[in-house]
């Protein structure tokens, strides 16, 4: 069994059924992970809950997490409908998703390579597991390093990253190939901030793993 991680973002879920059927209909195997950042973000706002983040992650206080944990599910359901009756909807922190705290940020992780039981059952039954990136304790954990260390932890051969640009942008070209220890350098001296910066790194960890990465159209190579 050949695994894809599908990495889909908050703001990128509409493709996201014809990215699963696509895959599958080349023999993949495809678990999905996605992320509620936009969504998040807003409801803090609305909240009043401070949205700050620190090296892409959200500092989140208990308050926070309960606006993680609705948002999460809120996208967790929607990506299930649209992919259809194969679709498995699955809790990080119910699943088992490894992580450890970074206290400095709150209730905050660092995600750890880790395959839960349910993700490896859902995809041994050729169901789509859709999993939502809290991690045990819980714990709020990035979702593109969620995505990583969970196909690092299953053994999949392959992790791209859905985005709603084409790929990766330098000094306004599209990137079609980037080795890890150029992006990671990249985002070393500021050349690439904000989102991206998560996705090269999770990319790039992966690449360093032994799997095929791709952010978009751009191939992240070890």
């Amino acid at each position: 069994m050949s695994v894809v991680v599908l990495k889909v973002g908050g703001a990128s879920t509409g493709g996201v059924a014809d990215a699963v059927a696509a895959l599958r209909a080349t023999g993949y195997s495809v678990c999905v992970v996605h992320g509620a950042g936009p969504q998040i973000s807003d409801e803090m706002a609305r909240r009043g809950i401070e949205v700050e983040f620190v090296d892409g992650r959200r500092v989140t206080t208990a308050k926070g997490l309960e606006v993680v944990r609705e948002s999460l599910a809120a996208v967790n359901a929607a990506v299930c409908a649209a992919i259809g009756t194969d679709a498995v909807a699955l809790a990080g922190d119910d699943v088992g998703l490894e992580a450890e705290q970074i206290p400095e940020l709150g209730l905050v992780g660092r995600s750890l390579p880790s395959a839960p039981a349910a993700v490896v059952a859902a995809l041994a039954d050729g169901l789509v597991p859709v999993l939502s990136p809290l991690a045990r304790g819980p714990l709020n954990v990035n979702a593109d390093e969620a995505a990583s260390a969970l196909a690092v932890g299953i053994g999949a051969a392959r992790i791209h990253f859905l985005t709603d640009v084409p790929g990766v942008y330098h000094d306004g070209e599209l990137v079609h190939t980037i080795s890890a220890g150029r992006a990671a350098s990249l985002v070393d001296d500021g050349t690439f901030e904000g989102g991206i910066v998560p996705k090269l790194l999770a990319a790039a960890h992966a690449a360093q793993s032994g799997l095929v990465a791709e952010i978009g159209s751009t191939a992240v190579v070890a």
